[in-house]
């Protein structure tokens, strides 16, 4: 006979019984913090995500207390929390977007049909996506990021950077724009090969 397995509790729920039992706040700690880290890294490159994931959730702890309980999922407020200690970052991460476009590119496809391919990829962009990522204020960038590599909705990004969903939208719109203006007005991931 196997044992039952364990019920698995809301995120809220795991915050409210941290406060009488520490250790609980563990599981967000294991649900997320690969989540996080992958976001992070993406943004600052892989040395500082392991400290700045750390720092979120040893913030989150000591605010624990203050968690709105009316929000089931705590991902949304792990985000807006890496995000201020992001801010923190802005010159590094602008820095990185600029190294990014010094990189050489890949190596040369071995055959015409992956040359096409290869030049249609969002790698064959890599240097304008990486200059105009920098070009980007901050809030604009966030909520972009959020959005494409942290994958929250709209109302998560709102929740995680405490803006109305009306300023995301606004935010996320003219980043795109921007960021299409700097790709020539288009989509590489939608062309024709």
């Amino acid at each position: 006979m196997t044992a039952p397995s364990p019920v698995r509790l809301r995120d809220d729920e795991l915050i409210r019984g941290s406060l009488a039992d520490p250790e609980q706040f563990a599981e967000l700690f294991d649900r997320y913090s690969g989540m996080l880290y992958r976001y992070v890294s993406r943004r600052l490159g892989p040395e500082p995500a392991e400290d700045l994931v750390g720092e979120t959730f040893l913030v989150a702890f000591s605010k624990r207390n203050k968690y709105d309980q009316s929000y089931v999922d705590a991902r949304p407020w792990l985000f807006g929390i890496l995000t201020k200690l992001l801010s923190r970052h802005h010159r590094s991460e602008a820095a990185r977007y600029r190294a990014l476009l010094r990189l050489p590119q890949d190596g040369v496809a071995e055959s015409p049909a992956e040359r096409v391919v290869t030049g249609v990829t969002a790698q064959a962009t890599r240097p304008l996506l990486a200059s105009a990522l920098a070009a980007l204020p901050a809030r604009d960038r966030d909520v972009l990021l959020l959005v494409a590599w942290g994958d929250l909705a709209y109302e998560e990004v709102a929740q995680a950077l405490s803006i109305p969903v009306g300023t995301v939208r606004s935010r996320l719109n003219r980043a795109r724009r921007k960021v299409r203006a700097a790709l020539g007005d288009t989509n590489p991931m939608l062309e024709e090969a």
